[in-house]
């Protein structure tokens, strides 16, 4: 059993991203962590009772992360489309304390070439904390997101893709966890639309000759497999 933990920027980036990796996670008996840096809802200038979002968006994040079957939720509430405002390192060091008192063997963030600069800086405090010398942490992942990284500008780093994982018997575990976030969810053609990520799934299931999927950036990874070395020529 192996723990994993999921750095992410906001409610429900959990899910859109990984979700059905995490669910495999939990699945195969690993305890699978999140850890959400900001609280997702009060950036919004129209909404009437900011505190009652944020108390749903809890509840909505828990239910979700039981569908996947989280092990445990992590929050720092961090001010939400602010995290600009905060010095890298303290984003750093926060990140770090979780990612040091989990020792997870795998994490997964964000791609830093997102849109949302949430996200940027998330990735970029995730590969700090999860540097080397400074944790166990044996692979760090970079994750795509709907309506984020596919609205990058030219210019930005796009997110490449070299690790995929077949969802094929998650997928409805990510989509389900995704219903619980009723708040976020839109119509198609949205991409925060339950038929958008579900097309996702499957367009890079077609790149990994498969059903359903989800991509990864590898950005850092120790192969720790024992590899047999036969002294044939």
């Amino acid at each position: 059993m192996s723990t994993v933990l999921a750095v992410v920027a906001h409610p429900d980036d959990e899910v859109i991203g990984p979700g059905g990796t995490l669910a495999k996670h939990a699945k195969a008996g690993d305890e699978v962590h999140v850890l959400i840096l900001a609280e997702g809802k009060t950036s919004r200038a129209d909404d009437p009772d900011p505190e009652a979002s944020a108390a749903l968006s809890a509840d909505e994040t828990a239910a979700s992360c039981a569908v996947l079957g989280s092990a445990g939720v992590h929050r720092l509430d961090l001010a939400d489309n602010q995290l600009d405002t905060y010095p890298l390192l303290t984003l750093a060091q926060q990140v770090g304390a979780v990612v040091e008192r989990l020792a997870p063997h795998t994490v997964y963030t964000h791609h830093s070439g997102d849109l949302n600069i949430d996200h940027e800086l998330t990735a970029r405090a995730c590969m700090i904390a999860c540097r080397p010398h400074a944790s166990k942490v044996r692979w760090l992942l970079g994750f795509s997101t709907l309506s984020a990284t596919d609205a990058g500008y030219a210019g930005r780093e796009p997110f490449v893709p070299a690790l995929y994982s077949d969802i094929t018997d998650t997928l409805a575990y990510k989509l389900d966890a995704m219903r619980c976030y009723a708040s976020e969810l839109r119509d198609f053609p949205h991409p925060r639309s339950l038929k958008a990520i579900g097309l996702q799934a499957e367009l890079f299931g077609a790149h990994a000759n498969t059903a359903a999927a989800e991509a990864f950036s590898v950005l850092r990874g120790t192969w720790d497999t024992h590899i047999n070395q036969s002294k044939e020529v």
